[in-house]
């Protein structure tokens, strides 16, 4: 298929783009405190400048060290000394053939004033002293722990509205006073970018951040200037978009990322914020004030899904809201929507839906995915599956001083190394045992290496694990994962033997330089449940491969992890009455809450029971005996058959017969200990660049 739109180069404004690809912004927390780009962040977007990337727009920066904090470790354009360490980013991308363009951002009320109140002491401290930032990242856990206890300085918002879904504990509403200086920051950040040789400034005025916060009727609730009608909550950016024009001239590019609806109505909560409707007279405006380009985004925090979506959500699900501003602007309109294949970028651009095709994450998973499509290898791409690895880790890794991560690119964050493994193979031979998915990324590991590579999985397919997951309701996507590595695999020449047990006898008769195990996990049935083994129990992989189909049954399913949620809706389907035990005080602890919340929209509605603090004790040919960790009383739950969804133990039955017989001998993913697919892929590519 030719990609004759996706390839061509398009204007913004001045600027030329080479292709109609954006990498839109996603933070990675790989800056320094004061904002400057450290050598990992540009390694990071270079290799993505050098992957074909048309435009590039790194993750957010601040416009001052005090209020418009979001991360220690972000972006920032608030003091002159950025300047020409930003200059030596830009020509570090220039030099690649593509644009840099910074997200000048501000948190408002989804901010955490234990970065935003502390930054300004911190940063001429790091600077003298570098090894007291890991002190201050060891006691960020004691300040988010005060902030939750409102023990903290307010944040700014533009009302004393409600507090969002997720962010600050306290806000205060702005002055004028505080309006008009941090207008002035914006647009002095805007002039710094221009000298430093940034090609265009982007505002972000979406996902409920404060520039969203003005726009909307939720939280703007101000009744002088800035608020009161739609042209008063309009006003804070066009004073900024005016400033930066005033500033550096009407010829500097200029791009609003904007929430064209806040999408309260998806959640059951019509009538707050402002809809389609709305965004489209915004984006009218925005035109007439000047503005080049309109990024179109959705949702804020409180509607967390609609902007940043998981798995379950179908690829160009959002298109209607590109094409809907299309309809009334006439400058070019970039749009992320889930868009993972170039066959689904070129036919949105085709068929009139957007101009330029924004996505962080495609090129987050694969940095060359313009090159290979270039090139015409578009089927090595790797996709993106939307496991929202990268959010969660960079929400808990930015708290300690780390950087977000990637559940299938182990590179990002460490390019130079990932991009150039040594070459010490020398076609000597590795066996690789289980193609699940920790087995396939093993495989092309060590094959990137030089290494002669044979893989044997004792199945007719590869998957293991994966294949399971992916059979749950609206998860088919994570196939992807299996697929890409497969694709992968077959292009670095790896030996794939399907159908194939792989013994100690035949291992042996290799004699290969290394074995690595990966060879997964099986259900854990507890022995200390009295009655795990009754007949009328099972585990999840019997129910979501629909082995074993339960109808019109009172069904206990125990543990509420992913997996035991998962298996819950399974259930659902076919007339059961589902409670969902848990030992924990809460539902699926320690999993990332967007994926929670997305399993709740369809498991709430089906009349799913949650029974957190719960822990099953014995199963009786009628019902489930469970202890109530709080009052300790025991409660006999109705089941005609319980589900046991308590994770999977290691199964390596080749490790003790090869022990001692080959020298380099790892186990990787399951065969370890269970773990998601980030883990999987992440423990399979550390243990074979350890090998040595």
């Amino acid at each position: 298929m030719a990609y004759d739109m996706l390839l061509s180069p398009m204007k913004i404004g001045t600027m030329t783009v080479r292709n109609r690809t954006v990498m839109t912004a996603a933070e990675m927390s790989l800056g320094r405190t004061d904002g400057c780009p450290t050598e990992k962040l540009m390694d990071y977007y270079e290799e993505r400048a050098k992957g074909g990337v048309g435009l590039i727009i790194p993750g957010i920066c601040r416009v001052n060290d005090m209020g418009a904090a979001s991360t220690f470790t972000q972006l920032s354009m608030s003091r002159d000394e950025n300047i020409e360490p930003m200059r030596v980013f830009a020509e570090r991308i220039h030099a690649h053939g593509a644009k840099l363009c910074l997200q000048l951002h501000h948190p408002g009320r989804q901010g955490y004033a234990s970065s935003i109140n502390t930054l300004p002491v911190i940063i001429p401290i790091v600077k003298r002293f570098p090894r007291v930032l890991d002190a201050l990242f060891r006691c960020t856990p004691l300040l988010l722990g005060l902030e939750e206890k409102k023990i903290c300085m307010s944040v700014q918002s533009p009302s004393n509205c409600e507090l969002s879904a997720h962010g600050a504990t306290r806000i205060h509403a702005m002055s004028r006073r505080e309006i008009k200086h941090l207008i002035r920051d914006f647009v002095d950040a805007a002039e710094r970018c221009q000298k430093a040789g940034v090609d265009a400034v982007e505002l972000h005025g979406g996902h409920g951040y404060l520039i969203q916060q003005f726009l909307s009727p939720n939280t703007n609730l101000r009744t002088d200037e800035y608020g009161g009608d739609f042209e008063g909550r309009l006003r804070f950016l066009r004073e900024i978009i005016e400033g930066i024009r005033a500033r550096c001239g009407r010829d500097y590019p200029l791009i609003v990322r904007l929430t064209v609806d806040e999408m309260y109505a998806a959640v059951g909560k019509s009538g707050k914020g402002y809809d389609l409707e709305t965004g489209k007279k915004i984006a009218k405006r925005l035109e007439e004030l000047g503005v080049d380009a309109i990024n179109v985004t959705c949702a804020c925090y409180d509607v967390y899904n609609r902007w940043l979506e998981p798995t379950s959500y179908e690829p160009g699900w959002r298109a209607y809201l590109a094409k809907e501003i299309k309809s009334v602007v006439t400058i070019p309109v970039i749009a992320v929507n889930f868009i993972r294949s170039p066959e689904q970028a070129e036919r949105q651009l085709e068929e009139g839906y957007q101009d330029f095709i924004g996505s962080a994450r495609s090129f987050i998973c694969d940095p060359h995915w313009v090159e290979k499509v270039e090139s015409g290898h578009a089927e090595q791409i790797r996709r993106c599956i939307g496991c929202l690895h990268c959010i969660s880790s960079f929400m808990t890794n930015a708290k300690v001083g780390k950087s977000g991560e990637c559940a299938l690119n182990p590179g990002v964050g460490q390019e130079r190394a990932y991009e150039n493994p040594p070459q010490d193979g020398n076609g000597r031979l590795v066996a690789v045992v289980g193609g699940g998915i920790a087995g396939l990324a093993a495989a092309e590991t060590m094959a990137r290496r030089g290494f002669r590579v044979e893989l044997f999985e004792r199945s007719d397919e590869p998957g293991g694990q994966v294949k399971t997951a992916a059979a749950c309701n609206l998860k088919g996507k994570l196939l992807w994962c299996v697929e890409d590595r497969l694709a992968s695999l077959r292009a670095l020449g790896v030996a794939l033997h399907f159908g194939v047990e792989a013994t100690a006898d035949s291992l042996l008769a290799l004699q290969p330089w290394a074995v690595i195990l990966a060879t997964g996990g099986e259900p854990v049935r507890p022995r200390s449940i009295r009655g795990a083994d009754a007949a009328n129990v099972y585990t999840p992989p019997e129910i979501i491969h629909r082995r074993t189909v339960l109808r019109d049954q009172n069904v206990v399913v125990a543990g509420s992890g992913m997996t035991g949620l998962e298996t819950a809706e399974i259930l659902n389907e076919t007339g059961n009455r589902v409670t969902v035990i848990e030992m924990a005080d809460e539902i699926a602890p320690g999993t990332w809450f967007q994926l929670v919340d997305d399993e709740m929209e369809r498991l709430v509605p089906a009349g799913t029971q949650f029974r957190p603090g719960m822990q099953l004790l014995a199963i009786e040919p009628d019902c489930a005996v469970v202890i109530d960790k709080k009052t300790h009383a025991l409660v006999r739950l109705p089941a005609d058959s319980v589900v046991l969804s308590l994770g999977v133990r290691p199964v390596h039955p080749l490790l003790d017969k090869l022990k001692g017989k080959i020298e380099n001998l790892v186990c990787v993913g399951d065969a370890v200990s269970s773990g998601t697919i980030a883990d999987a892929v992440h423990s399979a590519y550390d243990a074979c660049m350890k090998l040595r």
